[in-house]
């Protein structure tokens, strides 16, 4: 798929940090994510900074995903294994059904930099034929992953929303 074809999608980044949401610190990772969507052609708004709330995580994704109409939507934060860390669980909430490969394409990469990225246990799911994918808090484990699975989002976008004529081609078929 041409890059210019993800421009009609839109895509959303939701941080999920006590810290960033207090003021405590900044978010830089948001807008980092923010911007590789943006030179991936999607069209973009600011990130939205929220606590690490189950509720909060997932009344904002039901938000984005009807209000805004996000075809994807990026959770950054919140997918360790802390007790706060309570992303996975919230959005598998509001999920219908995973995209195991993408979480798993996710850590395989992230592991190349470091063993802890085993440690994430984030996912990645459709709802109302948008994707739902959870990063890493971190900049360099958010960057990463995100850089794992940027080439083939958009014919996942594709896919949810019916479009599978790229699917099922066989070997010789270009």
């Amino acid at each position: 798929m041409s890059a210019t074809k993800s421009k009609r999608y839109s895509a959303r980044v939701l941080t999920v940090s006590d810290s960033r949401f207090s003021g405590e610190n900044k978010d830089t990772v948001g807008p980092m994510l923010i911007q590789m969507l943006a030179d991936a052609h999607y069209q973009t708004k600011p990130p939205v900074i929220i606590p690490d709330d189950y509720n909060s995580i997932v009344q904002t994704l039901e938000k984005l995903l009807y209000d805004d109409r996000a075809d994807l939507i990026i959770t950054t934060g919140g997918t360790g294994i802390s007790p706060r860390d309570v992303t996975p669980e919230a959005t598998r909430a509001v999920i219908g059904y995973e995209i195991p490969g993408f979480a798993e394409c996710m850590r395989s990469e992230g592991s190349k930099h470091t063993k802890y990225a085993w440690l994430s246990r984030g996912i990645t799911g459709v709802r109302a034929q948008s994707i739902i994918v959870n990063v890493p808090g971190s900049e360099r484990g958010a960057v990463q992953s995100l850089e794992a699975i940027l080439e083939i989002l958009p014919h996942a976008l594709e896919t949810v929303k019916g479009d599978s004529s790229e699917c099922g081609k066989k070997v010789n078929d270009d």
